[in-house]
């Protein structure tokens, strides 16, 4: 059980020293690097910090995942904000192994005076779902499936999925399983995955914004618990140029205003709803443009490539692990309904993005569709890599962008996406992308994957 927030705990330090220990929380915000950042204070003292919270600045915004404010950006030296901690998002554990408990609580970025920052990530997806649900009437579910290795362990040799590559890092995965569990996460299943020393963990659906807060604690949790054992976990999108990638799956699904599923319709192409099409039709359309929020770093673009399991079209399939929209299996075993499994999974995401802004991005594009009441788009058969030109158009399908800085290009080519946001906030969103590209400015693919493996 997680040691009380106002205890004081005992134990041995990494350094072997004993001694009494404060038990602290981390207020946390995640940047547009998709770094989790905040400050530490007494955990008996977070409660009195609920309303007012701690400072910050509109300069850490810039950072980029060098540790570098990149130049220009719109704020300069000047300037002061609250990060206020959400108390309905505190993770905590006592489980991960260290000498004091893990205890994260993640926060908003606010003005002096309370009002929401126009900038902060958090609030961009609980407005983005709040939009959603006003014009609607629908709520979305959501769950982030992440994939991740482990580097630095010196493990045997072990086969794809096997029983004996999840055992051979043991007690490494029950750990893990307990930790997030005890934290609130609500962990679904951790398996060995199909690349080297790869692994994929899952929680359990919920709602939009508790879906995004609980990508940030997995990813803490899961690299504090490896810590513990020597080993680092990397959730960067390519271990090496020809190796498998980590992707972040982002399933969603809709709920209507009675608490019904309304994904799903048994009498429609692939059992996808009215509704839900429109939402995929939307969430297409404007998929090369979002794709800078969803695939956010150099790397991205190496795991972004046909042919890899991953996605490279604006496609819609039926289980198909090609597309970047997939319907996902559902099951009638033992006279199970459908419509409360039925899902998609957007694939074109990793762990070097945002996870709010990424699925605020989602979302906002899913209400455009809804708003146009857009028709369901067709499901893909086949391989579009093997198609025509002619028959890719007819389809209505596009290449992602193959870099970051087409991807940008993508996104301000966008006036309906770039319509979403405050113009300081792309300024600065650009500004930091374009940043990181300049600085890997004729790095070698390996070394790119090798540096972005020490850095998520």
């Amino acid at each position: 059980m997680a040691a009380e927030a106002g205890t004081k705990t005992s134990g041995v330090d990494a350094g072997g020293q004993g001694g009494r220990h404060e038990p602290l929380t981390g207020i946390v915000t995640t940047d547009l690097a998709a770094i989790t950042r905040g400050r530490f204070v007494p955990a008996r003292r977070l409660e009195r910090l609920a309303t007012t919270g701690v400072g910050w600045l509109q300069a850490d915004l810039s950072l980029t995942p060098f540790n570098t404010i990149v130049h220009p950006n719109p704020w300069g030296s000047t300037g002061d904000l609250r990060l206020v901690p959400d108390l309905a998002a505190r993770f905590r554990t006592a489980s991960t192994g260290t000498a004091t408990p893990f205890d994260l609580v993640c926060g908003d970025l606010v003005e002096l005076d309370g009002t929401p920052w126009c900038c902060c990530p958090r609030t961009m997806l609980r407005q983005a779902l709040a939009d959603l649900e006003a014009e609607t009437g629908l709520t979305l579910v959501a769950a982030f499936e992440h994939e991740f290795g482990l580097a630095g362990p010196n493990l045997p040799p072990a086969h794809a999925f096997a029983f004996a590559a999840l055992r051979r890092t043991d007690p490494f995965a029950p750990m893990l399983m307990a930790a997030l569990e005890e934290a609130g996460v609500d962990p679904d299943v951790v398996i060995a995955e199909y690349g080297a020393d790869q692994f994929e963990i899952t929680h359990k659906p919920c709602g939009g914004l508790a879906a995004a807060d609980r990508a940030v604690a997995i990813r803490e949790i899961t690299r504090e618990v490896a810590r513990g054992f020597g080993w680092l976990a990397s959730f960067a999108p390519k271990p090496a140029p020809d190796g498998v990638g980590n992707g972040v799956h982002i399933h969603f699904s809709l709920v209507d205003a009675e608490g019904r599923p309304a994904t799903y319709d048994a009498g429609q192409p692939g059992g996808l709803s009215a509704a839900a099409g429109a939402f995929c039709a939307g969430v297409l359309a404007h998929l090369p443009a979002i794709t800078a929020f969803t695939a956010s770093s150099v790397p991205s673009y190496l795991r972004l490539k046909p042919h890899t399991w991953s996605a490279s079209y604006t496609s819609l399939a039926e289980r198909d692990r090609e597309a970047t929209l997939r319907i996902c299996p559902v099951t009638t075993i033992g006279g199970r309904d459908p419509a409360g499994q039925y899902n998609i999974e957007f694939r074109a995401a990793d762990a070097t993005a945002n996870p709010y802004l990424a699925l605020a991005a989602v979302v906002r594009a899913g209400l455009e569709g809804l708003r146009r009441r857009a028709p369901s788009p067709p499901l893909i058969v086949g391989d579009p890599e093997e198609m025509s030109e002619d028959e890719r158009q007819a389809l209505g399908l596009v290449r992602l962008p193959t870099s970051l800085d087409a991807a940008l290009d993508a996104l301000e080519a966008d006036p309906v996406v770039t319509g979403w946001f405050a113009p300081v906030f792309l300024e600065c969103f650009a500004g930091v992308k374009r940043g990181e590209i300049e600085h890997l400015k004729g790095r070698h693919p390996a070394d790119l994957c090798a540096l972005y493996g020490g850095l998520f």
